[in-house]
């Protein structure tokens, strides 16, 4: 399906009003469950792991190699989401999600039974490859069947950042019980019954794909996949994400003398093929390619909070991890209402306003985390961490609704999976901003540290949108 009914990316903010009209409906409820409910796998799989490390050490014997099972999943999203994009625009959203969803399974089903940590972390990233197929799929049969019915994605793509705001926040808690019930297996028997449920809805009620190609011409979709062009690309990016790991210790700079000629490869073979995987064409467009960009800074802010604030909560505020859970619990349940009232504010206007909003948000969040200290009140605490919700869910849907937006139709999966990369590729800054201003024990001095980094990284995001803003205004 092509683009040509559109507009162009300069008018970004109402793409899909000019394909179904300014007063098009929402997509139906029955296509939004089963999109949604898959994209619930990756943000689940990577918080559950983090309560049953100690379990998992202590029945291997494994030491500090645990935390591979944690990087492992990263890395392998990192690299599958725009390969499992890429492949769902060529072969069918609907197909490739539900074949990363028996992925799922199948790898669940049998790494309680692994020998060794090792064995674990190859399970992990064969999980980290399945549930990397969710999101680009979700996007794409979304766009799939907003274009076909000729539907507004608004409602559909806030049930997507929701979905992956609750189970994030909610997954250390669900882990806890399930590792209280079942030991550390309990932490992928879990995905058995998901991924059959996720399965069985989207079989049902998920947006249809087209006719399948049979003989040569399967082999021929196959080929349009690229599969040099994902290999570039994943060797550059799983360069670039260890060299972003060793940040946090002694950096391995090696890694970066792979990651730099790996890329330009990538780009390289991207100009001599006809149907590449990367389209280095596709990343010139500068609001797609600033999208990216914006992305890494907003999750490198946003994993900051995620990883930094319980950290504090209790090596200084002695709460312990329960009550570290409950004071940052306001940060999930602020963000889910903060992404319904940008997914409000996005229906008649740009996503530019979104950022605007939820930038500011987050730079005065992020000074209010150089206020706390030791003997903080509770009720302070719980005020910060509502606070911190507030730019989630508006950084949130303003960047994925510009990607969204400027994305051609034929590549929204493959663009939807480097949307995902980016966030990532935040995650590990993330890591590394932390072990600078934090160090091995998050004290007062860190936090306000912290705070100040996060103040920082939103104020040039929020000088950015608003030029960009007087920008389209003059024009």
């Amino acid at each position: 399906m092509t683009r040509t009914h559109e507009t162009p990316p300069k008018k970004d903010s109402n793409a899909e009003q000019s394909a179904a009209g300014p007063a098009a409906p929402e997509l139906p409820g029955r296509f939004i469950t089963p999109i949604a409910f898959g994209t619930v796998l990756q943000p689940l799989n990577s918080s559950m792991i983090a309560v049953a490390l100690v379990s998992i050490r202590d029945v291997f014997d494994a030491g500090t190699s645990v935390t591979w099972l944690v990087s492992a999943l990263y890395l392998a999203t990192a690299v599958a989401a725009p390969a499992m994009g890429r492949i769902a625009d060529v072969l069918g959203p609907r197909r490739t999600s539900l074949a990363g969803l028996l992925l799922v399974g199948a790898t669940s089903a049998v790494a309680p039974f692994a020998p060794n940590v090792a064995a674990l972390v190859v399970c992990r990233i064969l999980i980290g490859i399945g549930t990397a197929a969710q999101y680009p799929c979700g996007v794409a049969m979304i766009r799939r069947a907003a274009d076909r019915l000729r539907s507004r994605p608004n409602n559909a793509l806030a049930a997507l950042a929701v979905c992956s705001q609750v189970t994030a926040s909610l997954g250390p808690t669900l882990g806890g019980l399930l590792v209280g019930l079942f030991g550390w297996s309990g932490v992928f028997w879990v995905n058995v019954p998901l991924t059959l449920v996720g399965a069985a809805v989207i079989i049902w009620w998920g947006p249809a794909d087209p006719p399948a190609q049979r003989g040569r011409g399967r082999l021929a979709a196959l080929r349009r996949v690229d599969p040099v062009g994902i290999a570039l690309f994943a060797a550059a990016i799983t360069a670039l994400m260890f060299w972003l790991l060793s940040l946090a210790d002694v950096p391995q700079w090696w890694w970066l003398a792979i990651a730099v000629p790996a890329a330009a490869l990538t780009g390289w073979w991207s100009l001599r093929v006809r149907d590449p995987f990367l389209d280095v064409r596709l990343l010139g467009q500068r609001a797609l390619s600033f999208t990216y960009v914006r992305t890494i800074v907003t999750y490198t802010a946003f994993y900051c909070v995620f990883y930094g604030l319980p950290q504090w909560l209790e090596e200084t505020r002695d709460l312990g991890p329960v009550g570290a859970g409950l004071v940052v619990l306001p940060i999930s349940a602020v963000g889910v209402v903060s992404t319904l009232l940008a997914n409000r504010l996005q229906r008649n206007r740009s996503p530019r306003a979104a950022l605007i909003v939820g930038t500011a948000a987050l730079c005065v969040a992020g000074l209010l985390l150089t206020v706390p200290g030791e003997d903080s009140p509770i009720l302070l605490l719980l005020a910060i961490s509502a606070m911190l919700g507030v730019p989630n869910g508006f950084n949130n849907m303003g960047n994925q609704r510009a990607m969204y937006a400027v994305a051609p139709a034929e590549r929204v999966g493959a663009a939807s999976g480097l949307y995902r990369t980016s966030q990532y590729v935040g995650a590990n800054l993330a890591a590394a901003l932390l072990a600078l201003v934090i160090g091995e024990r998050a004290d007062d001095v860190g936090l306000h540290r912290m705070g100040l980094s996060i103040a920082v990284l939103a104020a040039v995001l929020l000088a950015a949108s608003l030029f960009a803003a007087l920008r389209e205004r003059r024009s």
